[in-house]
């Protein structure tokens, strides 16, 4: 089945940097567009960006454009998601998924705290 395991998250000060990873299974990740997905407490889910099968990249948050890169290691089965001069309004839980999605389930997401 289709599972996806998100890493990389943790505690930065404002102003630093994080790079998260999804490496996926159970399905051919080259033939997919991959997401990234936020959520902050007490928040809805929010789309952050989409990179497709042929790496054409989409930020959907206008509060991280300029500040996010989303890449993909198709070998690896990897998707990243570079975030640079963190905001504390940047706090949340990160979730990859693939694109289409149909019933797939949420991974356990990684978590991303931006604080002093």
């Amino acid at each position: 089945q289709v599972q996806l395991v998100e890493s990389g998250g943790g505690l930065v000060q404002p102003g630093g940097s994080l790079r998260l990873s999804c490496v996926a299974s159970g399905f051919a990740f080259s033939s997919y567009a991959m997401r990234w997905y936020r959520q902050g407490s007490g928040k809805e889910r929010e789309l952050v960006a989409e990179i497709s099968q042929l790496r054409k990249i989409t930020v959907f948050a206008d509060s991280v454009k300029g500040r996010v890169t989303i890449s993909r290691d198709n070998p690896k089965n990897t998707v990243y998601l570079q975030m640079n001069s963190l905001k504390p309004e940047d706090t949340a839980v990160y979730y990859c998924k693939r694109f289409p999605s149909g019933s797939d389930s949420w991974g356990q997401g990684t978590q991303v705290t931006v604080s002093s």
